[in-house]
């Protein structure tokens, strides 16, 4: 009966998404593993380029040496990032990631091409593709990430600068396995990959929010209104220097009107302070 209960409340139309995005992401990283960064040891980090240099001294499978790597990662964040939640999830492309190294790098060319550089930039496009996917299919493989996010909850560490220093290390590793002009490859590798991982998880920076303080707010909200279709809110707020109260206005415009914005405001209120911001999304909804 509670088995029942519990299948009711999945609700399949956000999950089958989910998983889908996590399988694509995970076949997309094996893939890139195989192709850009193994042939050509380029270890940018994480598991995966401990895996690297595990197997370039060794010769085991770097796929079944990620899922070793991996497990003691899997109870950290079992225990300290969102129990089963997280280690469905997270086991789920842990091993279809990891397997799927090894499985495909018997079908797979070994590399594509010797200039270094290009699979260095490659592998991070590839390698921000793939785990952006997962990251919106609403985990992340079990790998340093978790090590950092577990130092930032227990030591107030920032989680950037732990995880920088975690795969900075492992690259510092492979600096002295395979010389330092590969960890440089590897830290352009590693650039790219948080890139572009941010570019597929929040969408490119197409929309810009601007503010504007002005003491005439009437009549440049009615300008921008009227000429640029947006909607404007307003608050008060008091200047600190001057300690004089002025009207703060607030309206989200398409990337290619920051400069009729610009000039409308100029136009109606010159005296007045603008500030544009960049932003990713902008969703409508009802207000009361």
């Amino acid at each position: 009966m509670r088995k029942g209960l519990g299948m009711k409340n999945i609700d399949f139309r956000k999950v089958v998404p989910d998983y889908l995005l996590l399988t694509v992401g995970s076949i997309i990283l094996a893939i890139n593993f195989d192709i850009f960064l193994a042939p050509n040891n380029i270890a940018p980090g994480g598991v995966s380029g401990a895996a690297i240099i595990i197997h370039h001294f060794t010769g085991w499978l770097p796929g079944t040496t990620m899922l070793v790597l991996t497990i003691p990662m899997l109870i950290l964040g079992f225990y300290y990032l969102g129990r089963y939640r997280f280690l469905i999830r997270a086991s789920y492309v842990t091993v279809l990631y990891s397997l799927g190294i090894d499985a495909l790098a018997t079908v797979l060319p070994s590399g594509v091409g010797d200039d270094l550089l290009l699979n260095a930039l490659y592998g991070g496009i590839l390698g921000g593709i793939g785990i952006g996917c997962i990251y919106r299919g609403g985990t992340s493989p079990a790998g340093t990430s978790v090590i950092s996010r577990v130092l930032n909850l227990k030591t107030g560490i920032p989680n950037s600068q732990a995880y920088i220093m975690i795969d900075g290390g492992i690259i510092l590793i492979a600096g002295l396995a395979f010389g330092w002009e590969m960890a440089l490859y590897a830290f352009v590798t590693l650039f790219m990959w948080g890139f572009v991982a941010d570019y597929v998880l929040e969408g490119p920076s197409v929309v810009r929010t601007a503010f504007i303080i002005t003491d005439d707010p009437e009549n440049v909200s009615q300008a921008l209104s009227r000429r640029m279709g947006v909607g404007v809110t307003s608050w008060t707020g008091k200047g600190m220097y001057s300690k004089l109260d002025h009207t703060t206005l607030f309206c989200v415009i398409k990337r290619p009107d920051v400069r009729i914005l610009s000039s409308i405001v100029n136009q109606v209120d010159p005296k007045s302070f603008v500030v544009i911001m960049q932003g990713h999304q902008a969703m409508r909804g009802k207000l009361r």
